[in-house]
């Protein structure tokens, strides 16, 4: 492992001190950890060189009498001035291949219809940490994927083609509710019809498949959007997300880089 590498794996390793400071916090302990460091492109930029490679977590925690596993799968790169990492960030995913997705009727009647949480936990867990080519992939696509699930899940478009109204995907268009976190957190609090959602006080409150939206640093703007799949010992959820792709991971997300002490969540159950 060259210098370069070796910097790379002491960031992981710092997500790691994190993420254990985090669940003792919650009075739960990480029986196993299991890090996987993958370069696999070297570039140029300006002179520098840059370094992009994977960064696979999986970890085994225990939280009053029950276990999970959370896993994660990160695509990061780094910029590096002569020795030293001078900056290190997500990788936008702009190499991903896509397949046009079939015309679908946007503008739906409204209608009774039945939420199916197990079908929109089934689609979370099976594209947490990849993109599905029947649709349009983001550099941050967190909450492209959660409007994925949802549907999945059967919940009914509106709004097409106007894309601040209502909440819809087709093939090469879609609106802004759905692939922007600010715009699905205000779109949910305040729905009336299509895809519908009522906010509840606490993270304990929610279901299988309902929606946590985050502001992480408590001035507005809503950065991220993350699905219920699961729950811990204590009924508290784990999540799945996109863009820092995630599975079973703890919702307060206290052990990322972009929580601050002013994070401002809304807790989402969709309306079945």
């Amino acid at each position: 492992m060259n210098k370069f590498e070796r910097r790379s794996a002491a960031a992981a390793e710092q997500a790691v001190e994190r993420f254990e400071k985090d669940i003792h916090l919650r009075g739960g302990k990480v029986l196993k950890t299991k890090l996987k460091m993958m370069p696999f492109r070297w570039f140029n930029v300006s002179g520098s060189a840059c370094l992009a490679y994977q960064l696979q977590l999986e970890r085994l925690c225990e939280i009053g009498d029950d276990y999970y596993l959370e896993e994660r799968c990160e695509r990061r790169e780094m910029v590096f001035d002569g020795d030293s990492c001078y900056q290190e960030r997500m990788m936008n995913d702009l190499t991903r291949e896509r397949e046009k997705m079939l015309e679908v009727e946007a503008e739906s009647q409204e209608r009774s219809f039945q939420y199916n949480r197990r079908e929109a936990v089934r689609y979370a867990e099976r594209w947490w940490n990849e993109r599905n080519p029947a649709y349009q992939s983001f550099a941050d696509n967190c909450t492209n994927y959660i409007s994925q699930c949802l549907k999945a899940g059967g919940a009914p478009m509106h709004g097409s083609p106007n894309r601040s109204r209502g909440w819809w995907y087709t093939g090469d268009n879609w609106s802004y509710s759905w692939s922007v976190a600010h715009s699905m957190r205000w779109y949910l609090s305040g729905a009336d019809q299509g895809l519908t959602a009522r906010r509840v006080e606490k993270a304990a409150d929610l279901e299988l498949g309902d929606v946590i939206c985050y502001d992480f640093d408590g001035d507005g703007s809503w950065q991220h959007t993350t699905i219920v799949t699961a729950k811990d010992g204590r009924g508290e959820p784990l999540v799945n997300a996109n863009t820092a792709d995630s599975r079973h991971r703890y919702w307060a997300y206290e052990d990322s880089t972009a929580w601050t002490p002013n994070i401002e969540y809304a807790f989402f159950h969709i309306e079945d």
